[in-house]
């Protein structure tokens, strides 16, 4: 089980140097008010613009750095003056090296320590990020930032993804980042190597649902723009799926053989992307 899991991470972390991103196109999307949202390679960019310049969630890889300020220059020519970073994943923080030598990088307080210990997602040994991709802002429970006339909401979601993870909240538009703690229409990695717990998961979204308004528009981790009626959907399959990898395990059932009975019919179509249903039930295992 733990081999599953370890090999779950390494698909989950992809690298730079692993991929050809020379073909990658970035886009833009108007989410609401300031906020748009960047698509490419890696997690999802949401993107703040407004009189006060320009601020982004999230970074990509560092080779899609001037394609990321294109799609940016296409939407506003104010300059870079924050990067919030969800999480240390390096699909979503590759880009600091780059970005970090004009704008001010935030983040939880353990996605500065992993990046600077050179931690890898599932446990994998990395290399130590150099200082300027580092956070110079972190917070252990949350910070807001006032710009682009609105409140921006920073806050630690605990025990998730990973140990690190936080959700952006753009108050006046009504917009909410999750990172990796939401993959729109897919299992997710969890990565229990660095903090992450399946139940943490379940939980911390369940949290997020309780407090956030019906007419929010979500920019998830991976996958498309979603709203709140998506992420319920999410957060419904999560919570089936762990009580059927509870039952299972209450059974006595090994994990081989709550993977072949394998989860609810409904999400049978939730295990196509890097993250399959075996996989999946092992995040779970691994976190009960």
């Amino acid at each position: 089980m733990l081999a599953a899991v370890a090999t779950a991470g390494l698909l989950a972390a992809p690298a730079a140097a692993q991929f050809d991103l020379s073909s990658v196109e970035v886009t833009a999307e108007h989410v609401a008010g300031s906020v748009h949202m960047l698509t490419g390679a890696g997690g999802n960019i949401g993107v703040s613009v407004g009189e006060d310049g320009v601020l982004i969630v999230d970074d990509q890889f560092a080779p899609l750095a001037d394609k990321i300020r294109a799609a940016i220059a296409g939407i506003s020519p104010g300059d870079l003056e924050f990067v919030i970073n969800t999480h240390f994943h390096g699909d979503h923080t590759g880009g600091n090296a780059i970005f970090g030598e004009e704008a001010l990088i935030v983040a939880h307080s353990n996605v500065r320590k992993r990046l600077a210990a050179g931690d890898g997602a599932g446990g994998q040994p990395g290399e130590a990020a150099p200082k300027v991709a580092l956070p110079v802002v972190t917070y252990d429970i949350g910070v807001s930032i006032h710009f682009n006339d609105e409140q921006i909401m920073i806050g630690h979601l605990d025990g998730g993804h990973t140990d690190g993870d936080s959700y952006v909240y753009f108050m006046d538009s009504n917009v909410i980042h999750l990172g990796d703690q939401f993959f729109s229409g897919a299992f997710p990695f969890v990565d229990v190597a660095s903090g992450g717990n399946a139940v943490g998961l379940r939980d911390s979204v369940g949290g997020v649902l309780d407090r956030l308004p019906e007419d929010a528009m979500v920019i998830p981790g991976h996958g498309p723009l979603s709203t709140v009626d998506d992420l319920r959907a999410y957060h419904r399959m999560l919570t089936e799926c762990v009580a059927t990898v509870q039952a299972g395990k209450d059974a006595g059932k090994s994990i081989e053989d709550i993977q072949a009975a394998g989860l609810p019919d409904e999400w049978e179509g939730w295990g196509s992307g890097f993250i399959n249903e075996a996989v999946f039930i092992g995040f779970i295992y691994a976190s009960l």
